[in-house]
């Protein structure tokens, strides 16, 4: 549980932490209407570029991002960082670093013993010495040519990224966030939900002119998210998506609760109606969407998602051979790059009724929705 005298410590400051732009504050906003169909920067544009780092958001935004999506985790100080996981040691340069080596240790993470080095472990100075590097580089091996030249980077600085965008462009790209593991760091007293919409109560950018998605694979964060945004109205578009792993599985916070729900019954009529209650939105992995692997015939997920008013941004869409179906291959070297196979796959979920998609390509993405809206407009 949040304790409620940081909770009502941290809300009160929401709506006065606001250090830039003093001046804007009641100037007119822009307008921002979504795009019919989302192009979500999965992690920025990681096929291009170390993952959750400010080099893979530029780019995402430089081609054409409606979205760019960092995943968070704490450091040991309590600072928001932009990590796919809380475990280092595949993302970054830390397990050759000799000062850190003493801090290689075995954690259980969410029911998973895993050995490595850990966020939580580093205070921010300490994390910024490391280097990123690419985490499949038997996947993407062009991508290792950036290893150890960027940082990890904060929530702050990739506020700042977007907001700077804006400011020279201005094109508005929103911010698609993840919350990783949070009942597990709400355990080691580093829970993120606070600090989160502090940090984007602070900026006019997220504050007043982005969208903001805020998702989880959990279900009482997002609750706990929705109750202080209803309450307070600090964030003026900000939005809560549900994740869905695979349907055996259930969701950390549940397990924890010894709470039986699965993800697949989650996925019910029944369980979308319930989502909707404290969610805009779900992030089902793609196996939701279709039946079979052969993508010829569409589950009711999509329908009964939006029947109750949920937005469906399926994930993740990878343009490299190893990650297509079968028919949508280009040759059967798993590291080559098929843009028409990615295309087509993903112009299969638009035609299925999906409205937007994570992808670690976003150029590819948005060549998939022009082209679709083109031919869908004929």
């Amino acid at each position: 549980m949040l304790k409620k005298a940081v909770i009502c410590l941290s809300l009160l400051s929401l709506v006065g932490c606001n250090d830039d732009n003093n001046d804007q504050t009641n100037s007119k906003q822009p307008n921002y209407e979504l795009p019919k169909i989302l192009v979500v920067g999965h992690r920025g544009a990681s096929a291009l570029r170390p993952e959750h780092t400010l080099a893979s958001y530029q780019k995402a935004i430089e081609d054409g991002a409606d979205f760019i999506e960092p995943d968070l985790v704490s450091t040991k100080d309590g600072v928001l960082v932009a990590r796919h996981e809380n475990e280092i040691s595949g993302t970054t340069n830390v397990a050759e670093l000799p000062e850190f080596s003493n801090r290689k240790k075995t954690k259980v993470i969410d029911g998973v013993s895993i050995e490595g080095w850990f966020t939580e472990d580093f205070t921010l100075n300490e994390l910024q010495q490391l280097k990123a590097r690419e985490r499949i580089p038997q996947y993407r091996p062009e991508n290792t040519k950036y290893n150890d030249l960027y940082p990890v980077p904060t929530l702050e600085q990739i506020i700042e990224l977007a907001d700077a965008h804006y400011k020279k462009t201005g094109k508005i790209v929103g911010l698609y966030i993840e919350t990783k593991h949070p009942t597990y760091f709400q355990n080691q007293n580093l829970a993120m939900e606070d600090r989160l919409l502090q940090t984007l109560s602070k900026y006019k950018y997220s504050r007043d002119i982005a969208p903001i998605y805020l998702q989880s694979f959990e279900v009482s964060n997002l609750k706990y998210l929705k109750q202080q945004l209803d309450l307070h109205k600090s964030l003026k578009h900000a939005q809560l998506i549900q994740l869905y792993d695979e349907q055996s599985a259930r969701p950390a916070d549940y397990v924890a609760k010894q709470i039986s729900t699965t993800y697949g019954d989650m996925a019910t009529a029944q369980g979308l109606k319930e989502v909707a209650s404290y969610a805009n939105g779900v992030g089902p992995w793609k196996v939701y969407v279709f039946k079979d692997a052969s993508m010829t015939e569409t589950t009711s997920f999509v329908k009964d998602a939006h029947q109750v008013g949920l937005k469906v941004h399926p994930y993740t869409f990878r343009p490299e051979n190893n990650f297509l179906a079968e028919s949508l291959k280009c040759s059967s070297k798993a590291d080559e790059r098929c843009e028409s196979g990615s295309i087509k796959e993903m112009q299969l979920y638009f035609k299925a009724g999906v409205d937007g998609v994570f992808t670690d390509d976003p150029a590819i993405g948005r060549k998939a929705v022009q082209s679709y809206l083109t031919t869908s407009a004929q």
